[in-house]
């Protein structure tokens, strides 16, 4: 019996580990599968209603380099720059904010929030599209200097917002990079964060049994080891 608890214990302590491993996967890279029943618009294209796979490239030296998959993640579409973009209250769902674009075209993507996190990633268009989205969204909007094609550009080009009116001003000017600004302004069409805002129609699992499994796992450990310890039989004295 005591066995048999022992190795309940070690195999539901493998399962925790597993799991936390996976947990911080998708922490680190915030992989989130996204539906869109629209087409949509990010920096380079329109992509086609369907489901596509969101999340951070794997570098370390840039934590806002987005790669964008199809939806089992085996392809990769675009590779896009973005930058901080904040909020005061986090939500457990993904939220995309899209920019205000004219009555039958595609809705151009803002903003992505993973799950839990106040900081976002605010998409950065080349400048000649963030002009024409300035103008019809009437609010600034990041913008590549230059045309770059490759992951190691990206991660070197300068930034910079073009405002309605088409003039190129720094994006901290323009657009909230950091969150302190925020505190003490709870208005939702602050500069950066203007347009409709959505929930993901198809969500990443962010809640699970994780912690009940951990819970599991060390307590069947320390049964096992306390059987084994108080459960010895003790010599009498004759």
């Amino acid at each position: 019996m005591i066995r048999k608890l022992l190795w309940i214990g070690l195999t539901l302590s493998t399962i925790v580990f597993a799991l936390s491993s996976v947990a911080r996967a998708d922490e680190w890279n915030k992989k989130t599968v996204l539906t869109f029943s629209q087409p949509v618009e990010i920096p380079g294209r329109v992509l086609p209603a369907g489901t596509y796979t969101f999340m951070l490239a794997d570098s370390m030296s840039d934590r806002h380099i987005v790669q964008i998959f199809n939806a089992d993640g085996s392809e990769i579409i675009a590779t896009v720059m973005t930058i901080p973009d904040y909020r005061l209250t986090a939500t457990d769902k993904t939220v995309i904010r899209f920019g205000e674009m004219p009555a039958g075209s595609p809705e151009a993507i803002r903003a992505w929030f993973y799950p839990g996190n106040t900081i976002g990633q605010e998409f950065v268009y080349p400048k000649p599209r963030a002009t024409e989205l300035a103008r019809a969204s009437h609010a600034p909007v990041p913008a590549m200097a230059v045309d770059v094609a490759t992951v190691d550009e990206l991660k070197t080009v300068p930034i910079l917002a073009v405002t309605p009116e088409q003039k190129e001003i720094a994006v901290t000017a323009a657009i909230q990079t950091s969150p302190e600004a925020i505190v003490g302004n709870r208005s939702s069409s602050m500069v950066g964060t203007s347009g409709a805002v959505r929930t993901a129609t198809r969500l990443p699992k962010t809640a699970s049994a994780l912690p009940l499994i951990v819970l599991l796992g060390f307590g069947s450990v320390a049964a096992a080891f306390g059987l084994m310890i108080f459960g010895k039989p003790t010599a009498s004295a004759v």
